[in-house]
């Protein structure tokens, strides 16, 4: 059995610059275009801890708190929160920072559920998650307790779709 993987050797950073097709008639980002780079964002982060291929299973919570503008730097950081037998939650911040002045705001906020996979496409185990410090430690009970939402929302769909099909 293998360490606890240290979720700081998850974080993951990467940036791009808004450019004009990736902005709207406003002149700013695309909401579909940040949800993108999200994703990628998390996988990436999400592959680091799995050392494994991953795919998305959801996004969830995700909040455009403010827009990017067309040429701002994009600066999207992720790192993975929680992790189970085969599944990882994945934390990720979005802001954007003026070129000009080097200021960064924040502009959005998500959370993503990926599944490890193997090469026929299965689940496969992950590693255990070890939170080293208290926000560690916070983000892990934040997470476990969105999961819990997660599968409670999901029972109670396939309820209400069992009653509306009998």
């Amino acid at each position: 059995m293998s360490a606890p993987v240290d979720p700081d050797s998850t974080r993951t950073e990467m940036t791009w610059i808004v450019m004009p097709s990736q902005a709207n008639a406003l002149g700013t980002a695309f909401g579909g275009q940040v949800m993108a780079w999200i994703d990628v964002c998390a996988a990436v982060a999400a592959q680091r801890f799995a050392r494994a291929d991953v795919v998305t299973v959801g996004m969830d919570q995700l909040t455009f708190l403010a827009p990017i503008r067309q040429g701002d730097v994009v600066v999207v950081r992720g790192m993975v929160n929680w992790a189970g037998r085969t599944s990882m939650e994945v934390g990720v911040r979005v802001d954007a920072e003026d070129v000009h002045t080097g200021s960064q705001r924040k502009t959005s906020t998500a959370y993503l559920t990926f599944v490890a996979v193997d090469g026929e496409g299965a689940t496969c185990p992950v590693p255990t998650l070890g939170p080293v410090t208290e926000d560690h430690r916070r983000r892990f009970a934040e997470a476990q307790a969105r999961r819990e939402a997660r599968l409670r929302f999901k029972q109670d769909m396939l309820r209400r779709r069992a009653e509306e099909a009998g």
